[in-house]
C-alpha cells in the first residue's frame, strides 16, 4: 500500500492537471476581488464564471498524456474525447441550466413581491461562455508546458 501512495505523489500527469484547475480557480477569485471589492470564500468551490477551471483540468490532462505517451496513444485519444465532452457541457447544459435558474428566480421574485411565497435562490452561475471555456483550456496548455518537462 505505501507504494501506492510513492506512485500517486509522483504522479506529475495527476499533479499538473490539479495545478492547472486550481490556477483558473484561483484566477476566478482574482476576478472576483476585483470586481466585487471582497473576497467570498463560496468563490474557492465555486462553478461558472471566468476561467474555465475544468476545462483547464481536462486540457492539462489531454496535453500531459499526449507528451508523455504521445498522439497516437489510445488514452490520449481517450482523454481528447473526454476533454470536448466536458468542455462542451460546461458551455452548453450547465450554461443553460444556470440560465435557466435566473429565470425561476426572477420568477420567484416577482411572486414574493405579492408575499405568496418564500423559498429559496437557485444558483445561477453553474455553466461557461465559450470564451470562459477558450480561457480554461489556455491555461491547461500552458501549465503543463510550463511544468512537465
Amino acid at each position: 500500500m505505501e507504494g501506492f501512495w510513492v506512485e500517486l505523489l509522483k504522479n506529475k500527469v495527476l499533479w499538473i492537471s490539479l495545478l492547472s484547475s486550481l490556477i483558473a480557480q484561483s484566477i476566478k477569485v482574482i476576478l472576483g476581488i476585483k470586481k466585487r471589492r471582497k473576497f467570498s470564500f463560496f468563490w474557492l468551490l465555486s462553478t461558472g464564471g471566468m476561467p474555465s477551471a475544468h476545462s483547464a483540468a481536462v486540457v492539462a490532462l489531454t496535453v500531459c498524456i499526449g507528451k508523455q505517451l504521445g498522439a497516437a496513444s489510445p488514452f490520449f485519444a481517450f482523454s481528447v474525447i473526454f476533454a470536448f465532452i466536458t468542455m462542451f457541457d460546461a458551455q452548453t447544459w450547465r450554461r443553460s441550466i444556470g440560465m435557466q435558474a435566473g429565470i425561476l428566480n426572477k420568477m420567484m421574485e416577482d411572486l414574493q413581491e405579492k408575499k405568496r411565497i418564500e423559498d429559496y435562490r437557485l444558483k445561477e452561475l453553474v455553466g461557461h461562455t465559450p470564451v470562459e471555456v477558450f480561457v480554461g483550456g489556455l491555461i491547461g496548455i500552458i501549465v503543463p508546458l510550463i511544468f512537465l518537462r
